[in-house]
């Protein structure tokens, strides 16, 4: 029987054995628990849940991560299944009871009779004859192990630690303050957005941004800063006027709206291929999400900004997928090691667990000799699928979000004339976009 290795058992890795074991294919399981425990981890059981029982909204009409759900549920997801058999009431939210949640995959993915788990660390990777190999060992990778995945990768490709601006949608920013130039006109001006500050707002900003409540540190973290990716709260903290010679500085800059000259100006930068995502650039932060929301709409241009991701700094592990990766999320120079879940670059538990799907169906239809169909990229699961593949900014783990999709800006009326699609109605079309087409993908793969 054809059998792939799959190394972690966090809630990628057994997504990828379910989708596998249902297209009867066995798997390899490798698991350092119990033998050997993260700091972060303390259940023996699958797919531990670490800093918060909550799947995010489950809103499939209106919402990204609820629309994730939804795909990953028409797909067969073990991790959606168990999610729905052990929920606990919570709004609008998926929150699971976190032992029950667990211990129902550990369940259902000993009960195929198709999983052997090998208990211990692993601390070198396969040769490149051996079976196909998903590597899905979260941010918390082993010292050991990201040795060995070193020896199959370049250093500069390797991240331990996310230092995350926070993303604005970019039709949220107001262009009556705000205008695209770069700096001393090298490059496109459209390269960089720029919002002005006087001095007033300038000083009122560093005060807000200085007394805001901030995240604090897991136990099993520590904040070592690189001068590069400093806070931008701790470099204010080291003078008052530090961030005027950082990513506040105004010079190079002419202001189209105001003969005045800007004491500051904050840049936003492309986050995303259809450019329809903006990044503050220099912005990352330890500021708690509410906070970060306050302060950063008392940049001008910014008042009514739309986030798409908050910013934040912690640990993590991550290896740089565009350059590494191909479509299939195989190394380019060792087809058959694969890597799926928040190692390979997405952010949050429905991201890992969704890539942890494709990266089984993708290793199923591998082992069997056949060509993986990609997802659209019209749904949360192609979406997110090309951000590890295809971005154009620096990059950083990412949460799905309506700004990775392409965009919906309106519809052509029954009189022929065109209406944009704002709001609610527009994040609806999306979601009804996806689905109608996640479905015809779900008709190709299973024909």
């Amino acid at each position: 029987m054809q059998i792939v290795q799959i190394i972690g058992a966090g809630l990628a890795g057994c997504e990828a054995a379910w989708q596998l074991v249902q297209r009867g294919i066995k798997v390899r399981m490798f698991e350092m628990k119990p033998q050997k425990f993260s700091p972060a981890h303390k259940s023996p059981h699958f797919a531990e849940l670490v800093c918060s029982n909550s799947l995010r909204s489950d809103d499939f009409e209106h919402n990204a991560v609820g629309l994730m759900h939804e795909e990953m549920r028409r797909f067969g997801s073990l991790i959606m299944q168990c999610a729905d058999l052990s929920k606990v009431p919570a709004g609008g939210a998926l929150a699971v009871d976190r032992d029950g949640f667990s211990r129902l995959i550990t369940q259902k993915l000993m009960q195929t009779g198709m999983v052997e788990v090998i208990e211990g660390e692993v601390t070198e990777l396969p040769l490149p004859d051996a079976p196909l190999t998903i590597i899905a060992t979260g941010p918390l990778t082993s010292p050991d192990l990201i040795a060995a995945i070193l020896q199959k990768i370049d250093q500069r490709t390797l991240s331990f630690y996310d230092a995350i601006a926070p993303v604005v949608y970019k039709d949220s920013i107001d262009f009556n303050k705000a205008w695209y130039q770069s700096r001393y006109d090298k490059g496109d001006k459209f390269d960089y957005i720029n919002c002005p500050m006087t001095k007033e707002e300038y000083e009122h900003f560093v005060d807000e941004l200085l007394t805001a409540e901030k995240m604090p540190f897991h136990d099993f973290e520590e904040p070592h800063y690189f001068d590069g990716c400093l806070p931008i709260e701790v470099m204010a903290e080291r003078g008052r006027d530090t961030l005027l010679f950082g990513p506040m500085k105004p010079v190079g800059l002419t202001n189209p709206h105001s003969e005045v000259k800007p004491y500051a100006v904050v840049q936003l930068r492309q986050d995303n291929k259809e450019d329809t995502l903006r990044n503050i650039v220099g912005f990352q932060t330890k500021m708690k999400h509410g906070a970060q929301e306050r302060v950063l709409r008392l940049i001008p241009g910014l008042e009514n900004a739309e986030f798409a991701r908050f910013g934040g700094i912690h640990k993590n592990t991550f290896i740089q997928s565009p350059i590494l990766l191909d479509m299939f999320l195989r190394l380019k120079n060792q087809q058959n090691i694969m890597f799926a879940g928040q190692i390979s670059g997405c952010e949050g538990y429905v991201e890992s667990a969704c890539m942890g799907m494709v990266a089984g169906y993708f290793a199923a239809c591998l082992t069997a000799g056949k060509t993986p169909i990609l997802p659209p990229e019209t749904t949360a699961t192609g979406a997110m699928l090309a951000h590890l593949h295809d971005t154009t900014a620096d990059f950083q783990p990412m949460n799905i979000n309506f700004g990775l999709l392409p965009t919906i800006q309106g519809e052509i009326t029954a009189n022929g004339k065109f209406k944009k699609i704002k709001g609610a109605d527009r994040k609806a079309a999306y979601c009804q976009r996806a689905l109608n087409d996640f479905a015809t993908w779900l008709e190709q793969i299973n024909a």
